[in-house]
């Protein structure tokens, strides 16, 4: 009886088990790929990537080491998220270690860059950071722009030093083109921390994309999905979790009359469209799915659109193969608020020209797409 007691707990353990595998893959979209859809006018970002002369490796933080592309090929660097202020300048933060993904360049370190979207052929400038900030450690995730009430812009990048997450305060200057490192905030509640959207000094929505930080109870955690990821506002007099109950909370962006909150949980294949409240809590108002696995979120300040940088495919991020590399794509969300939202693909690769979307921005027409490791691209709709 015993025997037989213990066999039936192991084999429903196995069969808890191979579920929790198949509904894995499933939540990563592992046998889906891309028709291509791509704008005639598209070019690759200069000046985000520095030329090397000889065969590196590409590195995965010791889960894969794979020989790269070979001599005279660029060290890409990532371009994770970007945010474009309505001047038109356009920040990229580049050089994103983050565990489990690929990654071309891992010795290079984390950078802002600058665009000019007014200019004919705009090219990515590094911005200089200012003496005291611990560059060697930089390694910039989600961004956002506060312009403040005198028109200074302030910069808030989610940083993770030594794999720890904090949020840096940076104020532009626009002259010097470089950043002036303000202020570090910490926080017990700034864990695992995604992406960033700022509405007031020192005041922000910020998600936590996973509940665990140490690497092995993360892949736990990916496999079982418990939905225990959540968003936080952070203000000085107040931090307080807003919204919980999401595979992985990943980007988080606002509306333009900054009454609704949208935030993409990137497992769970879809963006919660949340009302904000008075006192800063978020109400969910709806849920729109998108069979895609959806990143960085940004809104078009001509239409209120949301666009979102998606991974199509997320099994070929985790297990990298140059040969089958991870594809790219870029949906636009119309009529968000109304009952039958209209979803389009702005843009589709499999992998040959752009590899692990995340984020798509646009001003005027030009659209920019980053990437969590490989190159950026330049578009005119």
């Amino acid at each position: 009886m015993g025997k037989l007691a213990v066999l039936t707990v192991l084999g429903a353990s196995l069969a808890l088990i191979g579920e929790r595998l198949l509904s894995f893959r499933g939540r990563m979209n592992a046998f889906r790929e891309v028709e291509p859809i791509e704008p005639q006018s598209c070019h690759l970002i200069e000046g985000l990537a520095r030329e090397k002369n000889e065969n590196s490796l590409l590195s995965n933080r010791g889960i894969l080491e794979t020989k790269a592309f070979g001599a005279s090929s660029r060290k890409e660097n990532g371009s994770e998220d970007i945010d474009i202020l309505p001047s038109g300048l356009a920040f990229i933060s580049t050089g994103l270690k983050y565990p489990g993904m690929p990654n071309f360049a891992p010795d290079e370190l984390g950078k802002i860059f600058l665009m000019d979207l007014n200019e004919q052929n705009p090219k990515a400038q590094a911005l200089n950071i200012s003496d005291g900030f611990d560059r060697e450690s930089f390694n910039p995730h989600g961004i956002s722009t506060f312009i403040d009430k005198d028109h200074t812009v302030y910069l808030y990048v989610v940083n993770h030093p030594h794999i720890e997450s904090t949020v840096e305060i940076f104020k532009f200057e626009e002259q010097q083109r470089s950043l002036t490192h303000l202020k570090t905030i910490k926080h017990e509640l700034l864990k695992s921390v995604n992406d960033i959207v700022v509405l007031g000094s020192e005041k922000f929505y910020a998600t936590r994309d996973h509940y665990f930080t140490s690497h092995f109870l993360v892949f736990l955690e990916m496999i079982w999905d418990p939905h225990w990821t959540y968003v936080l506002f952070y203000s000085p007099g107040e931090v307080k979790v807003v919204a919980k109950g999401f595979s992985s909370a990943n980007g988080i962006t606002v509306s333009l009359d900054q009454k609704y909150v949208y935030i993409a949980d990137v497992t769970a294949m879809n963006i919660h469209i949340m009302n904000k409240q008075d006192n800063w809590d978020l109400t969910q108002v709806k849920v729109i799915q998108l069979g895609t696995l959806v990143d960085n979120l940004t809104v078009d300040p001509a239409t209120g659109d949301i666009l979102a940088g998606c991974h199509p495919n997320a099994m070929k991020l985790l297990i990298y193969n140059p040969e089958d590399p991870p594809g790219s794509e870029v949906l636009r969300i119309q009529d968000v608020l109304s009952d039958k939202p209209r979803v389009s693909t702005l843009y589709a690769n499999n992998g040959s020209v752009l590899q692990g979307s995340t984020v798509a921005s646009v001003y005027h027409g030009k659209m920019l797409i980053g990437t969590v490791f490989h190159k950026a691209l330049y578009c005119v709709l």
